[in-house]
Parts: structure tokens; C-alpha cells; sequence
């Protein structure tokens, strides 16, 4: 039986970052008195928010509900009212040197997080032409 749909595979990694609800971002700017001090971003949404910058593929963040992370206290998530301290982990996915240099950009932000590297292999289905060299780095309408 003929292939009727082709697949090259392409290397691509994967980096999980753990950081808290409660974490933030530092301010950019100085509080005047006469201007309220600037609202800080979640540290989760501006670490996608940067990913999407430097031209990942793909960033998400998976909020927690159980778990422990870097040998703390084992936190639930309320039924009411959110706990500040659960885990939140961020999914970057590219390809290795993407996601290098980007925590050599961010490593203020990243320095004292739990930052995990996975070696990933994304499949391509198309023509027979396709190699992994012309594999579309940003995928028009997905994830954008």
C-alpha cells in the first residue's frame, strides 16, 4: 500500500519552567506621587509573552491543582479562593538554540526557578518533498 501522507520528523525541544501564581515581574518603571505604581505582570504571562517575542513555537502555562514543586510543602489548589503559592509550569517548545538563547535573555528571570530541558521530536505530515530543512519555523494560524 502506497503512503498516502508522508512524515519527516524534525528535531524541536521542550522547556518546562516552574514558577509560582504569586510570582511577578519587578516594575519597569520608578513610582512617582503623583502616578500610582504600575501594575506587575504574572511572571507566567510575561515569560509567554516574551517566548512569542524571541519567535517560539509555542507557549503555554498549566496551572496546578496538587503537587509539591523543588522539595517544598505539598499545596492544594482552594475550592474558593485561589491558592498564591501553587505551581504554575510554562511549556516552551522550539528548536534547542530558540530556547537557549532564550534563557540566556531571561536569566533574571529564570534564576532561581526549576528549568527543564526534553528533547522532543515533532513529525511533519506532508508532501514527499518536505524536509526538515524547509519546515516552517512560525506556523501561520497556529498558536497565533
Amino acid at each position: 500500500m502506497p503512503e498516502a501522507h508522508p512524515m519527516t520528523p524534525v528535531e524541536i525541544g521542550m522547556l518546562r519552567i516552574y514558577v509560582r501564581r504569586a510570582d511577578r515581574t519587578a516594575p519597569r518603571e520608578r513610582r512617582s506621587f503623583w502616578r500610582p505604581r504600575p501594575g506587575r505582570k504574572p511572571l507566567y504571562r510575561e515569560l509567554i509573552l516574551r517566548a512569542k517575542t524571541a519567535g517560539l513555537m509555542n507557549a503555554v502555562a498549566h496551572p496546578a491543582q496538587y503537587g509539591y514543586s523543588d522539595h517544598g510543602p505539598v499545596r492544594e489548589d482552594g475550592v474558593e479562593v485561589s491558592n498564591p503559592q501553587m505551581t504554575v509550569c510554562v511549556e516552551l517548545i522550539g528548536r534547542r538554540a530558540q530556547l537557549e538563547q532564550f534563557c540566556r535573555q531571561q536569566g533574571d528571570l529564570l534564576a532561581d526557578k526549576i528549568v527543564v530541558y526534553k528533547h522532543l521530536e515533532r513529525w511533519c505530515v506532508g508532501p514527499a518533498g518536505i524536509t526538515p530543512a524547509n519546515v516552517p519555523q512560525h506556523e501561520a494560524g497556529y498558536g497565533s
